[in-house]
């Protein structure tokens, strides 16, 4: 047995080549690539990557390069098994580097000094760092000097600096700060040059919770500091002062562990140690400063009813849910999701279609904040144990946005999913959906007909409504009427006549359809084709001259001419009432602060056909703070466009099945959405492992 024996040969089972378990294997010359496929890395994956190089050393491949591109977060685990499978790697004659790591994982790398045991490949220095100052600064030792050369202060702040410093034995970093001269964190960047010390902004994902408990909670507040990552016996220590050495001996005793200080800012600190210890109240990132009469929350129990609407009209509960939604629209999230849970309530972005966690409140806050909301809705704040829904309106940042409020009661209290309406943010141009050329002039052409039905499908979320929109503000005239029927109305546009499903009221899509018929529309907008009295009316529509548009759930284009057929129209109507159909699907784009440029493998250039293509290069995202550490801002269409051409229109008269209409795709060399992506993928918009996500079924 090879000396890679002392490696753990139990997880990693082969799942087939290319693949081992939950990775996914490259054999490029010399070397061996394993890509992780999961976005944490823990003690499950850890082993799965120990067990799959254990089986690579003893095929003789002793040249690994773990790539991280598909990885937001690792743990202390992962990083000592890493270690262990170098050490194995080096016996060998060997080695093993890590490739693509995202902002969040270098600096976790950074901090831990992990680059001591294993390299790291194709990164620039983090921007938080002690590489972050010109090299001429190397060899001052001074806080002064090296402010002065970062131009952050002036000859005449420092002088007045140290006049204060002889006079109260304080740091000089302290009365800068104090001054308001420099941030804190820059103080703490040149600092840290200074002590040679990395500096890092704390958020989530930068500690491991396992770590973070190792020390006492009231140890870590009264010395101010919070363990962050462990690697073969040394935690890295969160500290704003690196020489409290009384400090860390104390907590080196306390955990039985060397320490190596981390700089970091207080107030990431405070916020870090109530996350680590699950008792946030009030994010400071939200609201700041908390009155003093707030204190009494923490005493309410959460079925007093009475204290908690009363609780909810207070200015903390009021100005935290404003700061929410104020952060919401400022990052761009399409929904924020409030979870309470048993020791802990979550609160939850959702940003470019993914979730991301962006603080954690006291379980017991919940249900005054639910209040709050209830209140804004004009809901019933006394009816907790059914769902509600109901609309806000807000004005934020200059503009009015909209906020669609729904509750849902569970096990540890009411869930709230508030869906933000922003119309700064919605897409109302055809020109701006991302359209390929190819694709825009053929959605162009189907609008320009006079009559006929126009389908646009695809799966919840997909951005179907958004392109119905653009839709109607394209064709958008005085010399027309143009009716909407939409559950719920999302954005008022003007001279459109937009009217909303009440389905309480026997107000369905199918009875104002009908009596939009009569309203001498020209064109007719559908939000949903949800049942078949609502289907057979939108196509005699198409046939009797209105254009009509409307949504289906379905996956691909040609899916809409069997899910039509399937709800009961005859498919001779829907062969003459049928024009056209769109399916599209939202990718994210690549974060353009963080983006960087590769060269695509062989193994790429093979698998997508670029061979004649030369040499290809494409894009990805690091990770910083502007994404969410994802690699990825911001969200485009690829769409696929099918037009009923005569061919389609005879074969939908035959009832085709499945097989029929594939064959028929196949002969008319359809474009698919996944081609429409891969040409975003070679432009450098987004990467291969965006599209693949969004388009496997």
């Amino acid at each position: 047995m090879s000396e890679a024996a002392d490696l753990d040969s139990t997880p990693g089972q082969e799942s087939g080549a290319g693949s081992v378990g939950g990775l996914i294997r490259t054999k490029i010359g010399i070397m061996t690539h394993l890509a992780p496929r999961a976005s944490h890395l823990g003690e499950a994956e850890a082993a799965e990557i120990r067990g799959a190089a254990k089986k690579c050393f003893d095929r003789g491949e002793t040249h690994l390069v773990l790539d991280l591109a598909a990885v937001a977060v690792l743990d202390s685990v992962v990083l000592e098994q890493l270690a262990d499978i170098q050490d194995a790697a080096m016996r060998l004659g060997g080695w093993l580097k890590l490739a693509h790591a995202h902002s969040l994982v270098q600096d976790i790398i950074r901090i831990t000094g992990f680059t001591d045991y294993v390299t790291l490949m194709d990164t620039t220095s983090s921007d938080l760092g002690p590489t972050d100052v010109p090299d001429t600064q190397s060899t001052s030792r001074r806080l002064g000097d090296i402010l002065l050369a970062k131009g952050l202060v002036t000859e005449k702040q420092i002088a007045e600096a140290i006049e204060i410093q002889q006079k109260t034995s304080r740091r000089l970093g302290q009365i800068i700060i104090e001054k308001g001269w420099v941030p804190e964190p820059e103080v703490l960047k040149a600092l840290g040059v200074q002590l040679d010390v990395p500096f890092v902004h704390l958020r989530p994902g930068i500690y491991d919770p396992a770590i973070a408990k190792l020390l006492n909670k009231s140890t870590a507040r009264r010395l101010r500091v919070l363990p962050l990552q462990r690697v073969r016996g040394t935690v890295s220590l969160a500290t704003v002062d690196p020489q409290a050495v009384p400090a860390f001996d104390e907590v080196a005793k306390s955990i039985d562990c060397q320490i190596q200080p981390v700089l970091a800012s207080q107030e990431d600190i405070n916020e870090a140690i109530n996350e680590a210890y699950g008792e946030t109240t009030y994010s400071i990132e939200f609201i700041g400063d908390v009155d003093d009469d707030f204190e009494v929350i923490e005493n309410l129990a959460s079925d007093d009813y009475a204290a908690i609407d009363e609780m909810a009209e207070g200015s903390p509960v009021i100005n935290m849910v404003n700061a929410l939604v104020q952060r919401a629209v400022r990052d761009g999230a399409s929904d924020i999701h409030i979870e309470p849970a048993r020791n802990k309530a979550r609160v939850r972005f959702r940003v470019d279609g993914v979730l991301y966690e962006v603080t954690t409140l006291r379980p017991d806050v919940i249900p005054a904040v639910v209040s709050r909301l209830k209140v804004m809705a004009n809901l019933d704040i006394a009816e907790r144990r059914l769902p509600q829904d109901g609309r806000i309106q807000v004005h934020t940042q200059g503009r009015a946005v909209d906020l669609r409020f729904s509750s849902m009661p569970g096990l540890y209290g009411e869930k709230v999913v508030l869906r933000v309406l922003d119309k700064n943010q919605a897409l109302l141009d055809v020109e701006k959906l991302g359209m390929s050329e190819g694709n825009l002039s053929s959605y162009r052409s189907l609008l320009e007909h006079s009559h006929g039905l126009i389908l646009v499908t695809g799966p919840t979320g997909s951005g179907k409504t958004t392109t119905l929109y653009a839709a109607l503000n394209y064709l958008n005239s005085i010399e027309k009427n143009i009716v909407t029927i939409e559950d719920p109305v999302e954005y008022q546009l003007d001279i459109i006549n937009q009217n909303e499903v009440r389905d309480n009221i026997g107000l369905s899509f199918s009875k104002i359809l009908k009596h939009t018929l009569r309203q001498d529309p020209d064109i007719v907008m559908v939000g949903e084709i949800r049942d078949r009295e609502t289907a057979q009316i939108a196509v005699q529509a198409a046939l009797t001259g209105h254009l009509v548009l409307s949504t289906l759930h379905t996956n691909h284009a040609i899916g809409a001419v069997s899910r039509i057929i399937d709800m009961g129209v005859e498919p001779y109507l829907l062969s003459s009432g049928l024009i056209g159909v769109l399916a599209q699907r939202l990718v994210r784009a690549t974060c353009t602060a963080c983006k960087t440029t590769f060269t695509a493998s062989p193994e790429i250039v093979e698998r997508y056909g670029w061979q004649d293509e030369g040499r290809v290069q494409l894009t990805r995202g690091r990770g910083c703070q502007e994404c969410y550490d994802s690699g990825y801002k911001g969200r485009f269409g690829v769409h696929e466009i099918l037009d009923a051409d005569e061919k389609l229109q005879r074969l939908i008269t035959t009832n085709p099945a499945r097989d029929d209409l594939t064959r028929y795709l196949r002969e008319r060399k359809f474009r698919s959405m996944f081609d429409d992506g891969l040409d975003h993928v070679r432009q450098g918009k987004t990467t291969i492992e965006e599209i693949s996500r969004v388009l496997t079924s």
